[in-house]
């Protein structure tokens, strides 16, 4: 990286690339949770609401020895470890075995931290915060979440409070007559520009079809239907594995959440990237930058872009410009995440 990299201020920077008139897309990260409630949404505070009794003891501390409160980085250094130990011809198939549960154990303590300590209910956000953040959302024209709370679905269905907003998630409801949810149909989805790559809380995998649960049709607090789903033993479509590459598996092997990655391929044009890490679990979403048809990437850092882990996000992103291997390079410019005021 050459030189200190200056940050734009976010609405200048969105002028500037919107000139044609034509609206970018945008890709949202944990940031945008964490810039609402960042007293719920940080891993920090959801490992500290987290309940361990569906692991060993060991999963709890791997967090202590590993010196992080990310769920993620955990569970793929268990399966690491596990495969290590495989390797290295360790005839200790049992801690093998404990490792590899620990990991899917730690994938359900996740969904359980986040739908515990998940706001019960839309009013619990004051109505400017929704305002501030439909006018961010109106500047864009496809949105693709990385987030499982219901943040982005609850500002998107504040229907009453302004700007209005073109956007819809493609689900509908069911051929059979209004139901307890809607259903999403590949088939019906011709107007869909919301996407949830990793999935959310709110949808539900039944075989034949995925459902969203909806306070409408219930007159039931969203959140609680979750809650009550996961304490019948149901779990939501939620991709939480640790590696970049269990996480596509997991994609491809879902109608949902494969269109929603192929869709995220296609796009050009700009793409904003907020709240966004660029860890490596997530390479499986910035390959698809890198190898695709996006010609600008405005990413946000929030706070010092001299810290450690900005200076790491700023290489990061850099690095996909170089690895561009199509006839349209990509440029990358980053912007101060405050000064989009999202909520």
């Amino acid at each position: 990286m050459a030189g200190k990299v200056k940050l734009q201020e976010f609405g200048r920077a969105i002028r500037k690339l919107s000139a044609g008139g034509k609206k970018p897309h945008l890709l949202l990260g944990n940031g945008f949770s964490r810039a609402c409630r960042n007293d719920i949404f940080d891993y920090g505070a959801l490992f500290e609401r987290a309940e361990f009794k569906k692991c060993t003891k060991h999963a709890r501390a791997a967090f202590e020895a590993l010196g992080t409160s990310d769920f993620e980085v955990v569970m793929r250094a268990l399966r690491n470890a596990a495969t290590l130990l495989k390797l290295y011809g360790s005839g200790d198939a049992h801690t093998r075995k404990r490792l590899q549960a620990d990991a899917t154990a730690l994938r359900e303590v996740l969904v359980h931290a986040i739908a515990d300590s998940h706001p019960a209910l839309p009013a619990e956000i004051a109505p400017e915060s929704y305002a501030r953040c439909r006018t961010f959302l109106s500047g864009f024209a496809d949105v693709y979440i990385l987030n499982y709370d219901l943040l982005l679905y609850w500002a998107i269905m504040q229907e009453e409070i302004e700007p209005v907003l073109r956007f819809d998630d493609g689900f509908r409801t069911p051929e059979e007559g209004a139901a307890e949810y809607v259903t999403w149909e590949v088939e019906k989805t011709d107007r869909q520009n919301v996407f949830y790559l990793h999935g959310a809380l709110h949808l539900f995998d039944a075989g034949h079809e995925v459902q969203k649960y909806t306070w409408v049709n219930t007159g039931v607090r969203l959140i609680e239907q979750v809650r009550g789903a996961l304490s019948q033993g149901l779990y939501p479509l939620f991709v939480a594995e640790g590696e970049s590459d269990r996480k596509l598996e997991r994609i491809k092997h879902s109608d949902f959440l494969g269109r929603a990655y192929r869709s995220f391929a296609k796009i050009g044009g700009t793409l904003v990237a907020f709240g966004l890490s660029f860890a490596e679990n997530d390479d499986h979403i910035l390959r698809r930058i890198a190898r695709g048809k996006v010609a600008t990437l405005l990413v946000g850092i929030h706070g010092d872009p001299e810290t450690d882990k900005n200076k790491k996000l700023i290489r990061r992103a850099e690095g996909l410009a170089a690895g561009r291997r199509t006839a349209q390079p990509l440029r990358v410019e980053f912007f101060d995440s405050a000064s989009a005021q999202v909520w």
